[in-house]
């Protein structure tokens, strides 16, 4: 299903924001044409972050940039940015994550593509925005995670801070900015007119704990204080937080401690008749839950919660995620094709629209392998140079 058929953007962006943006749009039927350095390409092309590798290139890189085309320039060449300028003209969609003013300084800055197409869409992700002291840091996934208060929030209050184990900084502004692309588009189709869509890390990860952040603001600034006992949430009640059984984990979201007392047959859980003492006696509570569950198995509890319907789960490993029917009728995963006809399994869109998924089996282009096709179709009339 192509929703957005006849959609071309062309891709400046590197590592994971800019490009997990475009996977978006190329998922929805958008025509994503990668701009990448000659010779060398996007960096993501040698971002390992196992030892497992595709064609000599990373899995990361394989996974966010299937059904791309690639188009290799030296954009501080004359002739390069020249043939690039031309893409543009005819292009509805300009994406890039370079640090504030690096566009600029290579004449693709916002004011400059305006005049070559000013029904452009032109679409920015920065570290921390471009104004302020932060403006020129790297916009690094575990640095923000670090900076916007994210991993201050996770392990118990004893422990060290602890961020998240994916890229979540980074995969929040490339779904912010592709939202923000879409309604500008929306817009372009009643105006005629481009727009200037600038999304920023920071701004993401903060936007990602606006539940928090608005206690912290309508609280006096009082900072929240996590459990010392199965932290899951700073603001939230016994019993909420994962535990340990005789054979696995358990998680527990919120709930009824003397309904849980009686379910679980758990006598220490009973004294807490007061729900005020919930939150204020948390780590009380769960010490005594925690104890208490190690005492069986995590199928045994959960034949016990699930009917009764308590907010609970087994705490799987993908191994163990993958073997279950829940997970199979999904049908996440995606197989996808090299131009050199390797077979690649991935995460497909999640998104369905009128039942239908949204996949391609096209996978992630070899550096520069579409130079030759784009030239003829967008810059007939030009010089083919330096294929």
């Amino acid at each position: 299903m192509n929703l957005l058929e006849d959609i071309v953007v062309i891709d400046f962006s590197q590592f994971l924001s800019g490009p997990s943006a475009g996977l978006r749009l190329a998922d929805m039927g958008a025509r994503v044409i990668k701009i990448e350095r000659r010779g060398v390409g996007d960096i993501c092309r040698e971002l390992y972050v196992s030892d497992v590798m595709i064609e000599g290139e990373s899995t990361i890189f394989h996974a966010i940039n299937r059904n791309k085309e690639s188009y290799m320039a030296d954009l501080k060449d004359t002739d390069d940015l020249h043939n690039v300028k031309e893409l543009l003209k005819s292009a509805d969609v300009l994406l890039h994550n370079f640090r504030p003013g690096v566009m600029e300084r290579l004449g693709l800055g916002y004011e400059t593509v305006k005049e070559l197409n000013p029904s452009l869409v032109y679409a920015e992700i920065s570290g921390y925005g471009n104004e302020g002291p932060w403006r020129d840091l790297p916009g690094q996934d575990l640095l923000l995670q670090s900076v916007s208060g994210l991993a201050w929030l996770s392990n118990n209050n004893s422990d060290t801070p602890t961020p998240m184990g994916v890229a979540v900084a980074d995969i929040l502004a490339g779904t912010h900015i592709a939202q923000g692309i879409l309604a500008a588009l929306f817009q372009k189709t009643i105006t005629g007119e481009g727009a200037l869509v600038q999304v920023s890390m920071l701004e993401s990860v903060l936007d990602f704990q606006f539940e928090v952040l608005t206690c912290f603001y309508n609280d006096g600034n009082e900072l929240p204080v996590r459990s010392n006992v199965n932290n899951g949430h700073a603001y939230i009640a016994a019993p909420y937080g994962i535990y340990k059984t005789a054979n696995g984990y358990l998680a527990l979201a919120m709930g009824d401690i003397l309904r849980l007392a009686d379910l679980l047959k758990c006598e220490g859980l009973k004294v807490f008749t007061d729900k005020k003492e919930w939150f204020s006696k948390r780590d009380e509570i769960k010490k005594e839950l925690a104890q208490h569950l190690k005492t069986g198995t995590t199928e045994q509890w959960l034949s016990i919660l699930q009917p009764a319907d308590i907010w609970c789960a087994q705490v799987l490993n993908y191994d163990e995620l993958m073997k279950e029917e829940g997970y199979k009728v999904l049908n996440m995963e995606l197989k996808v094709k090299t131009s050199n006809g390797l077979e690649i399994t991935t995460t497909r869109c999640p998104i369905r629209v009128d039942g239908q998924l949204l996949v391609s089996p096209v996978g992630a282009p070899q550096l520069g392998e579409h130079n030759a096709q784009i030239e003829a179709e967008f810059l007939p009339s030009q010089v083919v140079l330096k294929n």
